[in-house]
């Protein structure tokens, strides 16, 4: 019998209307559009600014997009993974919100948390259901309301984050496609370096820690850029090496959107040219655990069966990993 593997099947994304630019933020903080474009290369980030909408108003509308994308019915959904920092509640899961909103109900869904790479991780924890052979269809949707946690008078934060959310639908394959190889790692002394300091049960919220704006996310940016060159470089190379995919082999790089220093760094280190790689940072900023499926999203209609793509994050924690696929679908045949 083959080996079943977990194919991505279909992708569904989306962001809000409003576009807060670089000329809005410098009216805001002592900024201004070629500093934000020169040091972290975006140009504007969508924003959802209705009141009484978290992170799950976004989730649902990606999971909507694509149930009707692919033609998938509600009931036939049997997991449900939202990676998320920023969820519409301490409890419930916003994966069961999500699934509440689709008329999921058939799946069981839970929230997963690894910063910026939590698409990447909830996206390896998905597959190895669908490869159990229990599972057939399994949706990982990453979803992120980041302007609830951005310090908007921080200069140097508030002109990273945006909104948005994307989903895949995995299902099984026994054909040589999907999801082949990945590795995922972690050093937990570098939550240091970035990190919410309050809200948790370390530090419940108070008058005091909501006063001092502990609420809002805490970086130190020289330390996580150093980082995050280094292990999305490493952990991209390694992958490629160990499945003998050489530059010219790979059709493209689907990096985490956080800085596009680190992107081409990134691109550098592997031997790829700029044509491979996905980039989408200069209108969405970074969405965090939603940047690897938006860009999937934007660039659907590129997407030949049989292309080599391989994702690589790096986020909070410190997490970072890397997937290698082998694509399944013509993406022109989903638009």
């Amino acid at each position: 019998m083959s080996k079943i593997t977990a194919t991505i099947t279909g992708i569904g994304g989306y962001v809000p209307e409003y576009r807060l630019t670089n000329d809005e933020l410098s009216r805001m903080v002592d900024t201004n559009d070629e500093w934000i474009m020169t040091r972290i290369g975006i140009k504007e980030r969508r924003i959802l600014k209705e009141k009484g909408k978290g992170s799950s108003e976004l989730g649902a509308a990606a999971v909507n997009q694509l149930l009707e994308k692919t033609g998938t019915s509600p009931d036939e959904i049997d997991l449900l993974i939202c990676p998320t920092v920023t969820p519409d509640m301490q409890f419930p899961a916003t994966a069961n919100i999500i699934s509440d909103k689709t008329e999921i109900k058939n799946a069981f869904s839970y929230d997963l948390n690894a910063g910026c790479s939590g698409f990447l991780y909830a996206l390896s924890t998905a597959s190895k259901f669908i490869e159990s052979g229990r599972y057939k269809k399994a949706i990982v949707v990453g979803a992120e309301k980041m302007s609830s946690i951005v310090d908007y008078q921080d200069r140097a934060t508030c002109p990273i984050f945006g909104d948005g959310a994307g989903a895949v639908l995995l299902e099984p394959t026994e054909e040589n496609y999907g999801i082949l190889d990945e590795i995922m790692q972690v050093d937990g002394s570098g939550r240091v370096h970035l990190h919410q300091k309050a809200g948790g049960s370390l530090k419940p919220a108070t008058h005091e820690t909501v006063d001092s704006r502990e609420h809002y996310i805490y970086q130190e940016g020289q330390q996580v850029f150093k980082a995050a060159v280094a292990k999305m470089a490493d952990v991209s190379v390694e992958i490629m090496e160990r499945n003998g995919i050489a530059p010219d082999d790979l059709n493209w790089l689907i990096p985490h959107q956080a800085n596009m220093r680190i992107i081409e760094a990134t691109a550098r280190r592997m031997g790829i040219k700029k044509e491979q790689v996905m980039i989408n940072i200069q209108r969405y900023g970074n969405t965090t655990a939603a940047t690897l499926p938006l860009c999937l999203w934007e660039w659907e209609e590129k997407l030949n069966k049989g292309d080599n793509l391989i994702f690589a994050t790096f986020g909070a924690g410190f997490t970072w990993g890397s997937i290698y696929v082998r694509w399944g679908y013509d993406g022109s045949s989903k638009n």
